[in-house]
C-alpha cells in the first residue's frame, strides 16, 4: 500500500474561504504515474487526473476527506486526510503494480490504457530501442521491421511495383488494419503501397494484436491490428536528421523534430524524401527492383492543461511515383516475333487529418472520473496507375470518427462507445468498381480484476454495414497469473492468456492479386457474402532466472477459421489488352489456419560496472533473441471446380511457410557501439499459378549491421554500416521472375516468395542536435 506524507503549509487564510488544496503525486518505483485517477469520495466527488509528473490538484471543503487513486494495471489506493482551510496539503502516493513488471509499457490498442503485461489480450511490442535499430537497415519503411517480428509476414502483392502487406499468423494481409497513433489514417486497409511509404524515425514504438480483432475495430481489423505510435515531444528540443544510401541505388534523407510551443503544448515533424533508381539484378530486361522517387511531410501538435485534458492532432501529405516493367528497349514474349514492351507505373497522392482529444469527467456530473476520449480523421488518396496499355485512375477516400467513455470503478472498468466510417472509392476508367460503404457501430468492453492472479476483458461490437448487413462480433480473454517473486518458485511471474473472438469482413475489389493486375480484368462483383472468421489463441511465458541473465519466454498456440473466404478465380474471356479475366467468389468450404509460436529474449551483461569514482559507464550487454513459427494453413482451391456448394478440393495456402525461425543476437554499449548478427530461415512454401515450380525452395538470409556514436560540433553523430543477406538469396537465381506468358488477370510476373535485391549494402549517419 501507499506510504503517505502529509505536509500542511500555512497560507493567508480569508474568513470566508473554506475550501482546501490537496496536491497529490502518485508514483511507482519511484517514477511518476501519469494518468492516475485521483477522485474524492462522497460527498464531495470531485475528480482529476495526473499530468505526466504525476502531479494532479484537488480543491476540496475542509474536513476529514479520503481520496482513491487508480490506475488501470495498479493496485487502487485510498488517502484519508484531515484537511484545513485556506490551507495547502501535499500527499505522495506509491502505487503497487499488479503483475510482475517486465517493462513500463502503457499499450492503447486495447481501448483500456493498460501496461502491456496486464492486458489481458496479448499485445506484442516493438519497443524504441528495436524501432531505432530498423531505422539503420530501412530508414524508408516498416516493412522489415514487421517482416521480422514473429508471426508476421510481409507478403510482397506487386513484385513489379514492389506493393506488400502484412499477414498475421498466416491470414491474408487484406485482413490486417494498420492504425496512426489509434487513428487510420492510411484508410480502411493501408493497401499494398502503404507500409513502402511510413519512415519509421517518429515511432516510439509499435503495438501489435494478432488474430481476430473486429471487436475492437469492426471489420477492417478480422486479422490483427498494428497500431504505430508515435514519438511525443518532450521538455526540450530535439532535432534529429538522417542520410542513408544503399549499394543497389536507393536514398533516404529523413528529418524529426520535436519540442514544446508553450508550457503546455508541444510539436514534433517528421519530412522524408527518398529515392531508387530501377534495377534488373538478372539481367532479364524485367525490373526487379522498381524506382520511385516520394516525398513525406506529417506535422503533429499536442496540448496538455496539466488536469487531465489533452488534445492531439495531426497531418500528413504523401507524393510518390513508381515505375516498373520492362526496362528501357526491352520486351515481354508477347508471341509476336519482336515482342512488345510494357509498363508498369504507379503515381500517388495522399492527405490525411486527424485527431484526438481526451479529459476526466468532472464531480458534478454522474459519471464523475470517467475518462472520455473523442477521435477522428479524414483521408483521401488518388492513384494513376499504368499496367502497359491500360489506364486506370482512382481515388479512395476514408472517414472516421469515434467517441468513447471509460469508466473505472475499483477493480473493474466499464468502457462503451459509439463508431462511424465511411469508405468511398471512385474509378475514372474501369466502371462497376465504385462505392460508398457508410459503416456505423456502437461497441462495449469490460475489463474486471476479480482477483491478485486474474485478469478478464470482453468487449462485444455491432458493426451495421449499408451493403453486407449487420455483424455482432464478441471477444473473450483471460489473463492468469502465477504469484510473484515473493514465494521464490521457478515460475514466479509467468502468465497465461486464453482468448478467442469472432469478426467479419465485408468483400471489396482489393485483394492481393488485384494490387497486380488492376480492375480491368476483374468481372463485376456479384452475389458476394461477407468473410466470417472465429479465431482463438493460447498464450503461456515468463522470466526464469539463468546463470546467462533473465531469460523470458512465451509460447503461443493459436487457430482460426475464415468462412466465405474471398477468392481469386478464372472468368471466361479476355480483356481489350488481351488479359485474360479473372473474378471473386466466395470459397464454397472455410479456410483453416492454426499454427504455434516460441520466442526466448536473454540480456546478458558483458562485465561489470566500474566501480565508484571511475568513468561510470555501463558495461556492454549481450542480447539474443529467437523465434520459431510453425504455421498450415488450408483452403479450397479456386481452380479445381467444387464438389458441392459445401465442398471443394482443398490446398495449402499460397505463401505461407510451414516453417519460420530467427536469431538476432546484438552487443551494445549504451550510447556508444551497437553490432548486431541476424540469420532467418524460411522454410518451403506452397505456390499458385507458378509455371516453374510447385513449392519454393527453403532459403537462410543473414544479416550484419554496425553502429558508432561519435560527439561532433552539430550534436551526436551516429554512422551505421547495415549489410544485408550476406547469403545472397534472390528468387531469380533460381527461376524466372519474368513469365513466358500471361497469367490469370494478364500479370506478367510469379508471385515472390523470396527476396529479389539479393545481397545489399547500406550506410550513412544520423545526428542528433
Amino acid at each position: 500500500m501507499a506510504a503517505v506524507l502529509a505536509l500542511a503549509v500555512a497560507a493567508p487564510a480569508h474568513a470566508q474561504d473554506t475550501l482546501a488544496t490537496v496536491r497529490v503525486t502518485v508514483r511507482h518505483e519511484g517514477a511518476p504515474v501519469e494518468g492516475a485517477i485521483v477522485r474524492a469520495l462522497a460527498p464531495d466527488r470531485a475528480a482529476t487526473q495526473t499530468d505526466a509528473h504525476g502531479a494532479a490538484t484537488l480543491r476540496l471543503p475542509a474536513g476529514d476527506r479520503a481520496l482513491v487513486v487508480e490506475r488501470l494495471g495498479f493496485r487502487a489506493d485510498t488517502l484519508r486526510l484531515a484537511l484545513r482551510a485556506a490551507q495547502d496539503t501535499a500527499v505522495a502516493a506509491s502505487l503497487t503494480a499488479k503483475g510482475a513488471e517486465v517493462e513500463a509499457v502503457v499499450v492503447t490498442a486495447t481501448r483500456d490504457e493498460r501496461r502491456v503485461e496486464d492486458t489481458p489480450l496479448r499485445v506484442e511490442v516493438i519497443d524504441e530501442e528495436e524501432v531505432a535499430e530498423k531505422v539503420a537497415m530501412t530508414p524508408g519503411d516498416i516493412a522489415m521491421m514487421l517482416n521480422e517480428t514473429s508471426g508476421l509476414r510481409v507478403q510482397a502483392t506487386n513484385p513489379s511495383l514492389g506493393g506488400a502487406n502484412v499477414r498475421v499468423q498466416g491470414l491474408r494481409g487484406r485482413y490486417t488494419l494498420i492504425l496512426a497513433d489509434g487513428l487510420p489514417l492510411y484508410g480502411g486497409q493501408a493497401g499494398g503501397l502503404g507500409l513502402l511509404q511510413i519512415p519509421p524515425l517518429d515511432l516510439a514504438r509499435v503495438e501489435i494484436i494478432k488474430g481476430t480483432a473486429s471487436a475492437l475495430y469492426g471489420s477492417s481489423a478480422l486479422g490483427g491490428v498494428i497500431n504505430l505510435v508515435s514519438r511525443r515531444p518532450g521538455d526540450e528540443d530535439a532535432q534529429t536528421a538522417l542520410v542513408n544510401r544503399t549499394s543497389r541505388g536507393g536514398t533516404d534523407a529523413v528529418y524529426f523534430g520535436a519540442g514544446p510551443v508553450t508550457a503546455r503544448a508541444g510539436y514534433t515533424l517528421l519530412a522524408g524524401a527518398h529515392h531508387q533508381q530501377r534495377q534488373d539484378v538478372d539481367d532479364d530486361g524485367w525490373t526487379d527492383l522498381p524506382g520511385y522517387a516520394r516525398v513525406v511531410l506529417r506535422p503533429r501538435l499536442y496540448l496538455d492543461d496539466g488536469a487531465g485534458r489533452t488534445v492531439f492532432l495531426t497531418g500528413g501529405v504523401t507524393a510518390e511515383k513508381r515505375e516498373g516493367g520492362t526496362m528501357d528497349g526491352r520486351t515481354v514474349p508477347d508471341g509476336t516475333p519482336a515482342g512488345r514492351a510494357y509498363a508498369e507505373a504507379l503515381r500517388t497522392r495522399r492527405a490525411d487529418v486527424g485527431g484526438l482529444a481526451r479529459w476526466v469527467v468532472p464531480a458534478e456530473r454522474a459519471l464523475h472520473g470517467a475518462i472520455v476520449t473523442v477521435r477522428a480523421s479524414a483521408m483521401e488518396q488518388r492513384h494513376a496507375h499504368r499496367f502497359g496499355a491500360v489506364r486506370e485512375e482512382d481515388r479512395h477516400r476514408t472517414w472516421f470518427g469515434e467517441a468513447a467513455v471509460a469508466v473505472p470503478r475499483g477493480a473493474v472498468t466499464y468502457v462503451a462507445g459509439a463508431a462511424f466510417q465511411r469508405d468511398a472509392y471512385h474509378n475514372a476508367d474501369v466502371a462497376g468498381f465504385d462505392h460508398a460503404h457508410a459503416v456505423p457501430a456502437a461497441f462495449v468492453q469490460l475489463d474486471a480484476d476479480p482477483a491478485p492472479w486474474a485478469s478478464v476483458s470482453a468487449s462485444a461490437r455491432l458493426d451495421a454495414h449499408g451493403a453486407y448487413g449487420t455483424f455482432v462480433n464478441p471477444r473473450l480473454s483471460l489473463l492468469l497469473r502465477r504469484p510473484g517473486e515473493a514465494d521464490g518458485g521457478a515460475l514466479a511471474g509467468w502468465t497465461t492468456r486464453l482468448s478467442g473472438g469472432t469478426g467479419a469482413f465485408a468483400p471489396t475489389p482489393f485483394t492481393e492479386e488485384t494490387e497486380a493486375t488492376g480492375l480491368t480484368p476483374l468481372a463485376p462483383l456479384r452475389g458476394l457474402v461477407a468473410e466470417r472468421a472465429r479465431s482463438a489463441s493460447l498464450d503461456v511465458g515468463g522470466p526464469l532466472a539463468t546463470a546467462l541473465g533473465r531469460l523470458e519466454v512465451n509460447a503461443t498456440a493459436f487457430g482460426s477459421r475464415v468462412a466465405h473466404a474471398l477468392q481469386v478465380a478464372d472468368a471466361r474471356g479476355l480483356t481489350a489488352d488481351g488479359a485474360r479475366r479473372i473474378a471473386l467468389v466466395n470459397a464454397p468450404g472455410a479456410t483453416h489456419t492454426w499454427g504455434g509460436e516460441l520466442l526466448a529474449r536473454l540480456v546478458h551483461a558483458l562485465g561489470e560496472e566500474g566501480p565508484e569514482g571511475a568513468d561510470g559507464e555501463e558495461p556492454p550487454a549481450l542480447r539474443v533473441t529467437g523465434t520459431y513459427t510453425f504455421l498450415r494453413g488450408r483452403e479450397c482451391d479456386p481452380s479445381v471446380p467444387a464438389g458441392s456448394a459445401a465442398s471443394c478440393a482443398r490446398r495449402e495456402v499460397p505463401l505461407t511457410p510451414r516453417h519460420a525461425a530467427g536469431v538476432v543476437a546484438a552487443v551494445e554499449r549504451e550510447g556508444t557501439s551497437r553490432v548486431g548478427l541476424e540469420v532467418y530461415y524460411t522454410g518451403r512454401q506452397a505456390l499458385a499459378d507458378d509455371p516453374y515450380r510447385r513449392e519454393s525452395r527453403p532459403y537462410v538470409i543473414v544479416g550484419l549491421l554496425g553502429e558508432r556514436a561519435f560527439e561532433t560540433r552539430a550534436g551526436l553523430a551516429r554512422l551505421f554500416v547495415n549489410l544485408e543477406n550476406l547469403t545472397n538469396v534472390r528468387q531469380t537465381r533460381f527461376d524466372p521472375l519474368l513469365r513466358r506468358t500471361r497469367g490469370p488477370g494478364g500479370r506478367w510476373t510469379t508471385d515472390a516468395w523470396t527476396d529479389l535485391a539479393g545481397f545489399t549494402v547500406n550506410g550513412g549517419v544520423r545526428l542528433a542536435f
